[in-house]
């Protein structure tokens, strides 16, 4: 299944609008302490890559929720990219963050 990128702008659209939106940042803990997107309505989640890398068959995240769509980012998308193609395969509905945070932090200056 293609994974289905998200642009900066539609995120914040998102963030604006929807309920809950659920974030995760697959960049190592110190990255994600330096630095993520963050809002009332938004669950940020910090799951670095290598942890993603690493899952065997049957493994879950009990933290990632299976019936919302989760947005994957990292620093450029590169890594997000990947990390969705694993989840997607598990069974969660997941978007990557186009650009990754590169991106979000130029659309947002």
């Amino acid at each position: 299944m293609t994974i289905k990128n998200i642009s900066p702008s539609e995120l914040h659209e998102r963030i604006l609008g929807e309920n809950q939106i659920v974030l995760l940042d697959v960049r190592a803990v110190e990255k994600f302490n330096e630095f993520h997107i963050e809002d009332p309505k938004l669950v940020s989640l910090n799951i670095p890559k290598t942890e993603i890398f690493n899952l065997k068959d049957g493994d879950d995240f009990k933290q990632l929720p299976k019936e919302q769509p989760v947005v994957v980012t990292c620093t450029t998308g590169n890594s997000a990219a990947k990390c969705a193609r694993i989840l997607d395969n598990l069974g969660y509905k997941v978007e990557v963050l186009e650009g990754g945070l590169t991106a979000w932090k130029e659309y947002r200056k």
